[in-house]
């Protein structure tokens, strides 16, 4: 798989974190590929065969072509169906509400496609996006259609920039009962809040965010024992960060590092 991102331009970069594509042949025993919750929503162009992605029950869907996946909050499983073309732009948490037409926390967990959140200019971005020969040419569509419909950089929740934005900079170990005090608001104001404009509470972001720093450190082999790990991250002992483990990536940290970091891998501390 060819893996490449690009930057937005300065006019969208405080909501969209980059552009990314990914590129491979179709192979003759395709694998389950399983995505963990990062705290970004993503437009994704589909120019090669469909994802078939794996629900809970045990059944299976075929995604759309273009559509918004929302925030995820348990493991996903996708696997290829044949070649893999695929360009899609991934959002800051907050980064997508300026864009959105239906409640946020209505798309958790599910890919809703272009059509039912735009309509007929949903269904032409998509065929305009993938008849275009470059990325470059298709990052630009997809820029265009986006300024048009961002009225100004007052579209940004200020206060949910600053949570989000704290949240990182602690790698999750703000409590929420911190976060509250330093932006002077109660916790029942900022949940509502979270919940319009990223789609999660603020406990799970943080969690999320706790999560990815720990993926990152294990895929770059920083770290001594998983004990330790937990520990430097802010979880009370072991058995903490395994229950959290394990809920967010289906997996014990164990299983996790040594058979998983695969298409993950790909996205963890990705800008």
């Amino acid at each position: 798989m060819e893996y490449k991102t690009y930057p937005p331009q300065r006019a969208l970069a405080s909501f969209i974190k980059c552009f990314w594509s990914l590129n491979g042949p179709a192979s003759d025993q395709p694998e389950r590929q399983r995505i963990v919750p990062d705290g970004c929503m993503e437009m994704i162009f589909n120019d090669g065969d469909r994802y078939q992605q794996f629900l809970s029950n045990g059944d299976s869907i075929l995604q759309p072509s273009s559509f918004v996946f929302g925030q995820i909050t348990d493991p996903l499983e996708i696997a290829p169906t044949g070649v893999t073309g695929i360009l899609a732009v991934r959002f800051y948490p907050d980064g997508f509400a300026p864009f959105a037409t239906i409640p946020i926390r209505d798309m958790d967990n599910r890919a809703v496609s272009l059509t039912e959140l735009y309509g007929g200019a949903g269904e032409q971005l998509g065929s305009d996006v993938l008849i275009e020969k470059t990325n470059e040419a298709r990052i630009a569509v997809i820029e265009t259609f986006l300024l048009n419909r961002l009225n100004s950089q007052e579209a940004i929740d200020s206060l949910a920039r600053s949570s989000v934005e704290m949240l990182f900079r602690t790698n999750g170990q703000t409590s929420i009962e911190d976060l509250t005090e330093q932006l002077n608001i109660n916790r029942r104001q900022l949940e509502r809040r979270f919940a319009s404009v990223i789609g999660l509470s603020p406990k799970q972001l943080s969690r999320i965010i706790r999560l990815q720093n720990v993926l990152k450190l294990m895929e770059r082999n920083q770290f001594t024992t998983l004990t330790a790990l937990a520990l430097e991250n802010g979880y009370f002992d072991q058995a903490h960060f395994i229950k959290d483990f394990k809920e967010f990536t289906g997996m014990s940290p164990r299983q996790f590092y040594g058979d998983n970091l695969k298409l993950s891998s790909l996205f963890i501390g990705t800008e």
